[in-house]
């Protein structure tokens, strides 16, 4: 069996020698992928799926599915079929020609039952330090600011540890209530970093959409992706060749305002059995109660806390709310399972054991927003640029770090990644500390009705995706016509991901038709 240095070098060779057992594996947040296939009895691997691919290599129609529901396609599937992605902390084995992929790791969480706050405070300074000094390779130091606290942190660190400022990297948007250029101005002015500023505009997206989607190895729908790589080309050309992201510290400290709201339903679980389904339910599911704001905001809090985690977190699924069968064509739905990627959900929101609440959010999203979303838009991005990244934040020292920490230092009543920021309290500014966490993304959806080019590349593309037979012709016109220009920022989310799935097959698999 190989040792771990063994397994690393064998991530860009092509095939299993000899034969004796053969064993890969990928780090806790995949962040090295890892693809493979078995082919003639030997088991062939690559860094990306589409490096696996051959002309004879058939579209998967259920990743297809798994696309339109995750926005990206969750490992251990692909989007060719006989071609599949280690999921992160998991390793292959094979031997013998039998190939068994299973958790090498699970998290353990052990909270410590009676904390000093300072003592923890020094420590995770240290670490912070530490990890980030780890991640400088000589080169000029540099790395993205969002200004939010985890980028804040990043840039504060790099002064620390390199003994100088770091080169700082933000994107900012020309539209109303998606600009936070003014935390990241604040931030590198505090830390005195040497601060670069670009503002992405929809002729931007036009120019390199296509560029872009074709770079991934699989449709990608994570819209942010555009944003990071004309941060990622701004660094590259201001002579920075690595990146450091601030990806993971929500994460591992519970900084995600879902978390705090999911707390919130929480609650409902401890009122008296009597009264829920005796007075509440029955009062607040009536169509009286929805005619009034407040009892309809009840009524969507009871309809929500009634259905158990992970279920809870897709009732508003795009895809799922629309409805499968009035998006996706008679022949790509006959072909797929619609349950199957919230069973995927479910087994992963089982892995961990004896564990609060809140840490088995955390888990969940270290697989689903982190290892299948967040970590491949950076990774991608910064690869189309032609920068390489680093993730600090997501230093092992850290994870292990985290693992100790109670819960009520994570989400304290509800206040977010409390620990994290009582311990950076005089490093950060008080400003990035207490602002109100905001999230905002791209504003495709704005900008798609208002700009004659981007309007033309969505709409070709949309029609073209139809014409493959994935989506519904008459769902097309009614989501361009009616529902994007009344609702943008909704539908606009739709729309994004089914104009990254053209662009990729358009790129990757120009042929590509439904069959019956």
């Amino acid at each position: 069996m190989k040792t771990d240095l063994e397994i690393q070098k064998d991530i860009n060779t092509s095939e299993t020698e000899g034969a004796g057992p053969e064993i890969l594996r990928v780090d806790h947040f995949a962040i090295q992928s890892l693809c493979y296939r078995v082919d003639n009895g030997k088991l062939r691997f690559a860094p990306r799926a589409d490096e696996l691919a051959d002309a004879n290599t058939e579209i998967d129609p259920q990743a297809i599915f798994d696309y339109l529901y995750f926005h990206v396609i969750p490992s251990p599937r692909t989007i060719y079929k006989g071609i599949y992605r280690l999921p992160p902390a998991h390793y292959a084995l094979f031997e013998n020609g039998q190939l068994t992929v299973a958790p090498y790791w699970l998290p353990i969480f052990k909270e410590q039952t009676a904390p000093s706050f300072d003592a923890l405070k020094d420590e995770f300074r240290q670490l912070l330090r530490d990890a980030v000094a780890t991640q400088l390779d000589g080169s000029k130091p540099a790395c993205f600011l969002s200004g939010g606290t985890d980028s804040s942190t990043v840039a504060g660190m790099i002064a620390l540890a390199s003994g100088g400022p770091a080169a700082t990297y933000s994107i900012g948007f020309d539209a109303q209530g998606y600009d936070e250029m003014e935390y990241a101005r604040l931030a590198s002015k505090h830390f005195k970093t040497e601060h670069h500023e670009y503002y992405v505009t929809p002729d931007d997206l036009v120019r390199s959409i296509s560029a872009v989607a074709a770079h991934y190895d699989q449709p990608f729908g994570n819209s942010s992706a555009l944003p990071t790589y004309y941060c990622a080309k701004m660094a590259r050309d201001d002579g920075v060749t690595k990146l450091l992201a601030g990806d993971g510290g929500d994460e591992l400290f519970g900084g995600n305002s879902r978390y705090a709201k999911q707390r919130v339903f929480g609650f409902y679980e401890h009122i008296p059995s009597l009264l829920k389904t005796g007075l509440m339910e029955p009062l607040l599911g009536t169509r009286a109660a929805a005619a009034f704001a407040l009892t309809r905001k009840a009524g969507s809090y009871v309809e929500q806390a009634r259905v158990p985690m992970p279920d809870r977190l897709q009732m508003y699924n795009l895809i799922m709310r629309l409805g499968a069968s009035e998006v996706l064509t008679p022949q790509l739905m006959a072909q797929i399972d619609t349950a199957a990627a919230l069973q995927l959900e479910r087994s992963v929101w089982q892995m961990p054991q004896n564990c609060s609440h809140l840490n088995r959010e955390l888990a969940y999203d270290w697989r689903f927003t982190l290892a299948e979303s967040d970590l491949p838009k950076v990774l991608g991005a910064t690869g189309c640029a032609g920068v390489g990244v680093g993730f600090p934040m997501l230093d092992e020292r850290l994870l292990a770090f985290s693992l100790t920490l109670p819960t009520r230092y994570k989400l304290k009543g509800l206040q977010l990644r409390w620990f994290f920021k009582e311990a950076l309290r005089g490093f950060l500014p008080e400003e990035i500390i207490n602002k109100k966490k905001q999230g905002f993304g791209l504003p495709f959806g704005v900008w798609v009705n208002t700009h004659p080019a981007l309007k033309a590349l969505a709409k070709d593309s949309l029609h073209s995706l139809a014409a493959r037979g994935v989506v519904r012709a008459d769902f097309i016109q009614t989501l361009l016509t009616q529902r994007l220009p009344e609702h943008p920022g909704y539908f606009g989310e739709m729309v994004w991901i089914l104009m990254t799935l053209e662009q990729w097959l358009s790129a990757k698999a120009p042929a590509f038709r439904m069959g019956g």
